[in-house]
């Protein structure tokens, strides 16, 4: 999951939504079909108040998969 910069630590993630950078509350997981394996999961991260917008950017092109709270979040094994 890209959590900001790579390579730092932030004290908290950051929503993905252009130009927030209120807390992350919640982790969109989607995957582009034409790009991807069907198991493959991208993961954006949102706030309170960009997680309906990013749902349906996401939603209206059949790319998201799964919305669930950050701290219930658990990232699939990666593939060897």
């Amino acid at each position: 999951m890209n959590l900001n910069v790579p390579g730092t630590e932030p004290a908290s993630p950051i929503c993905s939504a252009k130009g927030c950078r209120a807390d992350a509350v919640w982790v969109l997981a989607w995957n582009n079909p034409k790009l991807h394996t069907p198991e493959r999961r991208k993961t954006w991260l949102a706030c309170e108040e960009h997680r309906e917008h990013l749902s349906k950017f996401l939603g209206v092109r059949g790319f998201l998969k799964d919305v669930v709270k950050l701290d219930e979040w658990e990232a699939p094994e990666e593939q060897g």
